[in-house]
């Protein structure tokens, strides 16, 4: 381990006894808020290194596949506590959020600077090219929902069905395009992966991996006990709550690399991750939760979303779109999203 992951895991062992000690000792809410946050938040961080080290085994396609998948296990937990407190309406706000946060904040952050330092930046643009398709695909398949249910269709008293069957779809989609990621097809490969060594051995790999899922696993549940309290003092609605704290919270790692790679002119692999993780949310996260929703005995999560919720969501991919389809990128287009999603955020905060 090198100083900066020694100092990461001291500080996330540290928040997370400073987290376990507020929590049993019901001591003042937003403190305990802000604290869960930050260890879950830290707790991230190492699952992101532990996988870094672990796909670094592996080749490219895996590797991103891995960290994708590993990377979003806070998030997972959180949103599943938080379904059985019954506040369905912050985990879709939260899986929104995070797709809102990849496709338009962090993707901002990561062209401004990167511009800002690199000047103009040129990446491959048939990877992004290929996710933002699928990410079009699955909003298209949200808007069905929602439509019946808004509009009154003969579907609407169906729409537990056509959630599940929704879901299924959006799984099958995943599978494919993950077969289609491992196969490595070169003309949709970002330029520039190889495959890494190793610094940390296999064991303390697995280990590190472990106990920072298990950890993430109980700050969780402490971070959705105090949610509701927190939003109560401080005045926070269960939408902005979800579409931002909660999901800058669950993808704190995703939001690192993502900067750290167009900071350092890997645009190629900058883009590919940071729009890859609003992907495996969209076809992932957001249906594998909506089928847990109907056997964890809390709240049903459905893909009907609220107006606001659908319009931003629409908004985020088809801009995203936009600025990757040429391949390159300059610091004011950066900034453009930054804004868009601070206008989106502003939006929800009233609720």
């Amino acid at each position: 381990m090198d100083r900066k992951e020694k100092i990461v895991t001291v500080l996330a062992a540290s928040a997370t006894i400073v987290a376990a000690v507020l929590h049993y000792s019901h001591a003042n809410e937003v403190l305990s808020f802000a604290i869960t946050a930050a260890a879950l938040a830290l707790l991230a961080m190492i699952v992101g290194d532990a996988t870094e080290q672990l796909g670094s085994r592996m080749g490219p396609g895996a590797t991103g596949i891995l960290q994708s998948a590993l990377g979003n296990l806070p998030e997972l937990f959180v949103c599943i506590f938080a379904l059985r407190a019954g506040l369905s309406t912050v985990v879709q706000a939260a899986l929104i959020g995070s797709i809102l946060g990849n496709s338009v904040l962090v993707l901002g952050l990561a062209l401004f600077f990167g511009g800002l330092k690199n000047g103009t930046q040129r990446f491959n643009s048939e990877p992004p090219k290929m996710i933002v398709g699928l990410m079009m695909i699955a909003t298209a398949a949200l808007v069905v929902p929602t439509l019946a249910h808004q509009l009154h269709t003969p579907a609407e008293p169906h729409i537990d069905s056509l959630d599940i069957f929704l879901a299924i779809v959006l799984i099958v989609l995943l599978a494919a395009s993950t077969y289609f990621g491992l196969k490595g097809d070169p003309s949709v490969s970002a330029h520039g992966e190889e495959k890494g060594e190793a610094a940390w051995p296999l064991s303390l790999t697995l280990i590190m991996l472990g106990i920072a899922g298990l950890g993430a696993a109980f700050v969780s549940d402490w971070f959705v006990d105090a949610l509701q309290p927190a939003m109560a003092a401080l005045g926070i609605s269960e939408a902005f709550a979800g579409l931002v704290v909660v999901a800058v919270a669950g993808n704190a790692i995703e939001n690192l690399i993502g900067i750290q790679l167009a900071w350092r002119d890997q645009a190629d692999y900058a883009v590919s991750v940071i729009l890859n993780s609003s992907l495996q949310i969209a076809l992932g996260l957001f249906p594998v939760l909506v089928l847990l929703s109907f056997v964890l005995g809390g709240a049903v999560l459905s893909f009907v979303l609220a107006p606001l919720l659908l319009a931003a969501l629409l908004l985020s991919v088809i801009v995203s779109a936009f600025v990757i389809y040429d391949g390159e990128s300059i610091w004011l287009e950066g900034l453009a999203l930054i804004g868009l999603y601070s206008i989106i955020a502003a939006a929800f905060w009233w609720g």
